[in-house]
Order: structure tokens, then C-alpha cells, then sequence
């Protein structure tokens, strides 16, 4: 009974010493040189409100990630419904579909796309050699190519929260309403769709928070010309030595995924995902 009531204590002090060490104390670190650096006062802060630039970047990012949640949650939603409700055969396909990108590193991917995409890459080449076009598109280092990445990697963590959703729907909740005689169409606006709302939402909010930090695909597919809020962080500190800005910066970031945990934790009940 002592031992326990001494392996229960360490545990106790240990816990929050872990916490604090791989956590708290280098965000303090951050937050220190954010208000430090180059001279103590908020002027980094300000700056990250006032400077075109960084409010440029910001927009870009916020832009590029709506976009990005937006289709990765519809596709991820029409994924997960025929994951959950298709045939065996078509549940199979999709699982290599969500699985797969899962074994594919993220480096390995964005290069891919750059392959697939460049100027005398696989798909201007194809359309040039059928005649749907004149010259080649101009698909890599532009917003569109960016997306198309993200999206390819992020499908698949959107995926999982729908479907959770999905399978603790009743399914004698939708035989009662085609019973009645509601319509397809009617029975899963009306019906089934309210009913993975919450699903969705935490589909939304983990996609974004994926993508708002964002690094690599961006970097090799934006190539330089479509910076993102995280390879910006990466300039301001390792290549202009501005660290005081690039803190700041992260600790903005950090209150946004914050206040969208706290969104996910406050509203959608996250325990229901996992039954």
C-alpha cells in the first residue's frame, strides 16, 4: 500500500514537471523573446498588426486555409459516407484511399505534385499532347498548386472525425423517415446531414489548425512566391535573425489554434468522436 501511495505521488510531482519542462517553459521562452527583442515592449506585437507585409502573409494564410478546409472537408465527407455505408467492395477502395497517404512521407508528396504539375511535367504534357493546349500551364509556385498539396495531405484527418459520426447514427432513424415518405434527398438534408454537424465542425477546425502550420508543402510548391504564416516565421528567425518579430508571430499563431481547441473542446464534445 506504501509503495502505491509513493509511485502515486512521484507520479503526481512528475506529471507536471514533464509539462513544464517539454512544454511551458519553452513557450515562456518564445513569449520572452517576443517582448525582448531587439528592445523590451510590445513593439513586435505592434508591428505584426501595422506591417504590411506580415498583414499580407496573414490574409494569404487565412485565405489558403479556408480554402483548403473547405475541400478537404467536402471531399473528406464524401469519403467517409461511402466508407461507412458502401458495399464491401467500395468500403475496401476506400480505405486504401484514406490509408495510403498515410505511408507516403509529406516530402515525397509535394514533390510528386511538383512533378505532376511543372511546366514539363506529367500533366502539361499530357494536355499538349492532345491538343487541349498551346503552351504549358503555369501550375507550380502559384496559390492553386498549394491548395492542391495541402488538401491531398489533409483529407485523410478529416476523414476520421466524420466518419466517427457517422457510424453512431441510428440507422432506423433514416428508415423512419423514408418510411414516412420523405425523399432521398429530403431524408439527408433534413435528417442525416444535422446529424454529422458535429462531425464536420471538428473536421473544419482540425483541418485548419493543420494547415495554418503548414511548412513544407508550401515551401516546395509555393516555391518562394506563395509564403505561408509558418515559412515567414522560419524567414524572420533563421534568416534575418529577427527573432523578437518571428516570436511574436508564433505566439499569434499559437492563440488562434488555441482559441480553436477551446472551440472544439467547448462546442462539439471531442469524447463523442471516439465511441
Amino acid at each position: 500500500m506504501a509503495a502505491r501511495l509513493n509511485i502515486h505521488t512521484i507520479a503526481m510531482w512528475l506529471l507536471p514537471a514533464l509539462f513544464l519542462a517539454v512544454y511551458l517553459a519553452p513557450l515562456l521562452g518564445v513569449f520572452g523573446r517576443s517582448v525582448s527583442r531587439p528592445e523590451p515592449g510590445a513593439q513586435n506585437y505592434v508591428r505584426m498588426l501595422t506591417d504590411a507585409d506580415a498583414l499580407n502573409i496573414m490574409l494569404r494564410t487565412a485565405r489558403v486555409c479556408i480554402l483548403v478546409t473547405l475541400t478537404s472537408v467536402l471531399m473528406a465527407y464524401l469519403l467517409a459516407y461511402h466508407w461507412v455505408f458502401g458495399s464491401p467492395a467500395r468500403k475496401l477502395f476506400m480505405e486504401f484511399c484514406i490509408f495510403i497517404p498515410f505511408w507516403i512521407s509529406v516530402l515525397i508528396r509535394a514533390f510528386g505534385w511538383v512533378v505532376i504539375l511543372r511546366n514539363k511535367g506529367i500533366l502539361n504534357e499530357t494536355l499538349l499532347s492532345i491538343g487541349a493546349i498551346a503552351e504549358p500551364l503555369t501550375l507550380v509556385r502559384t496559390e492553386f498548386s498549394v491548395v492542391l498539396g495541402m488538401v491531398h495531405f489533409l483529407v485523410p484527418f478529416a476523414v476520421f472525425p466524420i466518419a466517427s459520426i457517422m457510424r453512431q447514427i441510428d440507422s432506423r432513424v433514416l428508415l423512419a423517415s423514408r418510411g414516412m415518405g420523405a425523399s432521398p434527398a429530403f431524408t439527408f438534408w433534413n435528417v442525416f446531414l444535422p446529424l454529422t454537424v458535429s462531425g464536420i465542425l471538428a473536421s473544419v477546425i482540425i483541418v485548419f489548425v493543420f494547415a495554418l502550420g503548414f511548412f513544407i508543402t508550401p515551401a516546395i510548391l509555393g516555391g518562394g512566391k506563395i509564403v505561408m504564416i509558418a515559412e515567414y516565421i522560419y524567414i524572420q528567425m533563421f534568416q534575418t535573425s529577427n527573432w523578437g518579430f518571428g516570436a511574436a508571430l508564433s505566439i499569434g499563431v499559437l492563440a488562434v489554434v488555441a482559441a480553436m481547441a477551446g472551440l472544439l473542446f467547448r462546442v462539439i464534445h471531442p469524447e463523442r468522436l471516439v465511441k
